[in-house]
Parts: C-alpha cells; sequence; structure tokens
C-alpha cells in the first residue's frame, strides 16, 4: 500500500455516530468521489465501512476502529478486538494509537504489533503519533510508517497544530525516522496538503477538508463572523 499512495492523496471517509452522515453507504459513496477526484488510498473506521468501501473502490485502505474505554484515552484501534475487525475486513493497512499512553487492559502497543505480524504479516501498519519520540518508538516497534495524526490531540500535545511554523513538527519527524511519514491531521488546503509533500511526506491524509461538510459549513460561517 505504501507504493501505492507515494506521492499522493489518501482521502479519509469516516463519520461517526453523532455525524449527519454517519453510513456505510454514504462512506462508500465518499470513497468513490474521492477515487474520481485523485485519490490514491482511503482511511477509514470499523469493519462494515470498509467492507462497503471495498465493494465500491478497488482502492487501498487504512483500517481503524474508534472505540472509548473506561480505562484508557486510547480509542483508534486500542486493542486486539480491534485488530480482528480490521483483519476481517479486508484492508491493506491497519493504523493504531502508537502513543505512550496507557492502552486499555494490560494491552502494550508492542504486544499489538506482534499480534498483527502473527496474525497476517501481509498486512502493513501505521502509527498514528503525537511526538518525535513516539515515532522513533514506533519505528523500533517495526512499524511500516508513521503518521502525524495525534499531534495536537494528546494531553501533552494539545498546544499545537501540525502546520505550524511551516510544518515544523512534520520536518522534525522526517529528520528522526527513516520509514515513510505520512501528513495527517488539519491538513485543510490544496496548498497545505503540497507543502506536507514538498518537505518529504510520503503521503498526506486529508479527511475534514473534502468529507465533512458540517465542519466545512462551520468554517466558511465562521470566517464570515470573524469580519464582522
Amino acid at each position: 500500500m505504501l507504493e501505492a499512495i507515494q506521492g499522493g492523496l489518501v482521502v479519509s471517509c469516516q463519520a461517526l455516530e453523532h455525524e449527519p452522515l454517519h453510513s456505510s453507504y454514504i462512506m462508500s459513496k465518499m470513497a468513490l468521489a474521492a477515487k474520481e477526484g485523485g485519490a490514491l488510498g482511503i482511511r477509514a473506521n470499523s469493519k462494515v465501512d470498509i467492507m462497503a468501501i471495498k465493494q465500491e473502490v478497488e482502492l487501498p485502505v487504512i483500517g481503524i476502529v474508534k472505540r472509548d474505554y473506561e480505562d484508557s484515552e486510547v480509542f483508534i484501534t486500542a486493542t486486539r478486538k480491534e485488530i480482528d475487525e480490521l483483519m476481517e475486513s479486508g484492508c491493506e493497512m491497519i493504523a493504531m494509537d502508537a502513543t505512550l499512553r496507557k492502552r486499555p487492559g494490560s494491552e502494550t502497543i508492542a504486544s499489538l504489533v506482534a499480534y498483527c505480524r502473527e496474525k497476517n504479516p501481509d498486512v502493513q501498519l501505521m502509527a498514528d503519533i503525537s511526538t518525535v519520540e513516539e515515532a522513533v518508538a514506533a519505528e523500533l516497534l517495526g512499524f511500516d510508517c508513521v503518521s502525524t495524526t495525534l499531534h495536537g490531540y494528546t494531553p501533552y500535545t494539545s498546544h499545537t497544530k501540525l502546520y505550524e511554523d511551516d510544518f515544523a513538527f512534520l520536518k522534525a519527524v522526517l529528520e528522526a525516522v527513516k520509514v515513510p511519514v505520512i501528513a495527517e491531521g488539519n491538513v485543510l488546503t490544496p496548498e497545505m496538503y503540497r507543502r506536507c509533500l514538498e518537505l518529504g511526506a510520503a503521503s498526506a491524509v486529508v479527511g475534514g477538508a473534502i468529507t465533512r461538510p458540517k465542519e466545512i459549513t462551520a468554517r466558511f460561517v465562521q470566517a464570515a463572523s470573524d469580519n464582522k
């Protein structure tokens, strides 16, 4: 999959239960629209959505399962339960929270990587990280790539954003690891996407700017309010 998306765009097609577009059918059509627009891959949440997308398009899929646990802040592919669901979905890559935070139960990120490799070594693994330290740790654990997905979304990075200071965080991760780095997180414009590739990102994942019309509408409305 990394070869398939090299130098191109991955579109995140996700809608949670509380969002207006929550529907596997709608997400499959979002994926079709992304493909027709030139996307090289899809990132999707849940086994049912991924299977629906797979029936609609032939693009490779980065699969995740978002699920809340009472004993952990980690909610992106947090345990073996989510891994099993994704293995059954047919996705080419599994992304998981690879931060250094405590996981649900007795699970560790190292044990999850080992479990994935044993269950199906052909499925590639993406580490969603929020710091350079986490990116380096993920590379040592054997992840195939790292993604900046969680930068700005952990308690210890909530004060920063991926694109600040000309994507300084992306640059730091690119310098720290040898595995491919995927840019993800608040990439809101075509110009920002292009800049990520210029800096050396293997690919970039864009979601809210393309597939979340509620958020896009809110940005337009807020822009007008700021001028009043």
